[in-house]
């Protein structure tokens, strides 16, 4: 927004029905209308995520390459 705009705020209830924010029959806004979805008293469970590293440099990879040794039968394991 290049253009200093006043901004106001306005707050509508709606439900999520198959993954989409359905509104109240009333409500009606205009296409691509800029909103935030503020969902009150819901418990979300977190979920660990793990991120994979990656090489700044490709020219590593090699370094990382996959090695396959066998222990011996008698390694004591």
């Amino acid at each position: 927004m290049n253009k200093k705009q006043d901004r106001s705020v306005a707050a509508f209830e709606g439900t999520v029905e198959q993954g989409r924010i359905r509104l109240r029959d009333n409500v009606r806004l205009p296409e691509n209308t800029r909103v935030f979805v503020v969902v009150p008293d819901l418990g979300v469970e977190r979920v660990a995520q793990v991120a994979t590293p990656r090489l700044a440099d490709k020219r590593q990879a090699s370094d990382f390459k996959l090695e396959v040794s066998e222990a011996p039968a008698d390694a004591g394991l």
